[in-house]
């Protein structure tokens, strides 16, 4: 069965994005520092239909992710923040299931981009994107409440955190509204890499005690 992973960067302080996030600034003030690692590799820039970058341990990484990508979940507020800026070609090429509130149509982009509108809640969400996805992972895009929500439910499988040495001092933090005594976390892997911290978690049920 597929599993379902949250796939982020952050700052050591805790954000993944910078303070101020807007139509106009999707990553905040500074936010965009957070992604400099994966934008300048070869691994993520040539599935993207992009010429050069590095190779090593950040690329083979970033290529990790798009290899076995199935299908996204994403929150509403990040897709009005990027909707613009991802333009007719999304980098996405899977299906992608947007929590909403409202109801709207399906959108179809180029290169395997859709975006599928769910009002029925983050498990509603997943059930689509499991069948999308079929033995392919699903990725949890963002933002950060969508993220929270998944985690704090039980439904995450693997959080990935790209550790990147900044501080950002504001903006969205990863880990707000979670409750410690909901979540446990397992780490499964370490890689040390110029300019970012590649951190791997799975995620541990957490049994309620007998009364």
């Amino acid at each position: 069965m597929s599993r379902l992973i949250a796939d982020i960067s952050m700052s050591l302080d805790g954000f993944i994005t910078g303070p101020n996030d807007s139509v106009e600034l999707g990553l905040g003030e500074g936010g965009e520092r957070l992604h400099e690692w994966m934008f300048e590799v070869s691994g993520w820039r040539e599935p993207h239909g992009l010429e050069g970058g590095s190779t090593g341990t950040n690329s083979d990484v970033a290529a990790e992710m798009l290899t076995n990508k199935g299908a996204v979940i994403m929150g509403r507020r990040m897709f009005d923040l990027g909707e613009g800026a991802w333009g007719d070609n999304p980098p996405y090429h899977v299906p992608v299931f947007v929590l909403t509130h409202h109801p709207r149509e399906t959108v179809e982009k180029e290169g395997g981009t859709t975006y599928n509108f769910v009002t029925g809640g983050i498990e509603s969400a997943l059930e689509q994107a499991r069948a999308a996805a079929g033995d392919k992972d699903i990725y949890l895009a963002g933002g950060a409440n969508i993220i929270q929500q998944y985690l704090s439910s039980g439904l995450l499988d693997d959080l990935q955190i790209h550790l990147v040495p900044i501080l950002l001092g504001d903006g969205r933090r990863l880990f707000e509204h979670i409750d410690p005594g909901q979540v446990e976390l397992q780490p499964t892997r370490v890689i040390d890499s110029p300019g970012v911290t590649h951190l791997r978690y799975r995620v541990v049920p957490v049994s309620t005690p007998k009364p």
